[in-house]
């Protein structure tokens, strides 16, 4: 889990990330204004206009976070990427920090997938996914990558690997680079077979995809937030990893060939009502 320190470090920095495009926004509207008016009006405009840029207006001008802050939302623009969805944003405070959360994904290819959820070590990627859930925001949407490194990704309702809500959030536990196969051979794998990842686009920037990964992987550079395990269902995602991909918009061969499709997805006690018992599957 990352130190709460750390977090409310995180939590700060987007908080003044946000106040400098807000008051760039302002600065803006002020030049706007000033090209607009009247010479008559220019003494009253300076002084409003020095306490407005000055923030005297601004009641979110700390960039402090508030002890009951969890996460923070940061917003991204829909009109610069209509592959984003409007659903609104999970909210920042009171949000679980313990324990664990189960997800269901219920796909057309088989058993459904159960993961548990560690929500001490992501707390908000738990968030975020138990509101998407609670929004049926991945019902009925396509996992459209059988990637290279031996995972499937979901979670994009536009399919092109763009898309998400209108908000991402930061990293949490990503896992420390592996030590070389030289110096240590029984190091432990980075990425085993079952985790459940988040993938961000650009890295760093999450919103809903994730990865289901179906064999273990190591990369040298690990830059995938791990969110969970699968539970069950491991079966089910062996079987779609069989499915033969060709090449995507952009060239590269990882597009199944054949539709995966999630019926719905499911976060907390609804999933845990409707989820399988857990089976012994490697």
């Amino acid at each position: 889990m990352a130190p709460s320190k750390d977090r409310q470090r995180k939590l700060a920095r987007a908080k003044y990330d946000r106040q400098l495009a807000r008051r760039a926004e302002r600065e803006r509207r002020r030049r706007r204004i000033w090209a607009g008016v009247g010479t008559g009006l220019a003494l009253v405009l300076v002084v409003a206009g020095g306490a407005w840029i000055g923030g005297a207006f601004d009641s979110d001008d700390s960039t402090e976070t508030t002890a009951g802050d969890v996460c923070l939302w940061t917003p991204q623009n829909a009109t610069a990427n209509t592959d984003l969805k409007e659903v609104g944003t999970p909210p920042t405070k009171d949000l679980p920090e313990t324990g664990t959360e189960t997800m269901t994904v219920t796909t057309d290819k088989g058993a459904p997938i159960v993961a548990s959820l560690d929500v001490a070590s992501a707390p908000c990627a738990a968030a975020s996914f138990s509101f998407l859930a609670g929004k049926s925001f991945f019902d009925n949407t396509e996992c459209h990558e059988i990637t290279a490194d031996g995972a499937l990704r979901c979670g994009d309702p536009s399919g092109t690997g763009n898309g998400g809500p209108t908000y991402s959030f930061y990293d949490e536990n990503v896992p420390a680079p592996a030590p070389s196969a030289s110096a240590a051979p029984s190091a432990p794998v980075t990425y085993p077979k079952g985790t459940v990842a988040l993938v961000g686009n650009p890295p760093g920037s999450n919103s809903s995809q994730f990865l289901l990964f179906f064999k273990d992987f190591s990369p040298a550079e690990p830059i995938y937030p791990i969110i969970g395990q699968v539970t069950s269902g491991l079966d089910t995602l062996t079987k779609i990893s069989k499915i033969a991909t060709v090449e995507n918009a952009t060239g590269d061969k990882v597009k199944p060939k054949e539709k995966i499709t999630i019926q719905s997805l499911t976060v907390g006690a609804a999933a845990a009502s409707a989820a399988p018992s857990a089976s012994t599957e490697s």
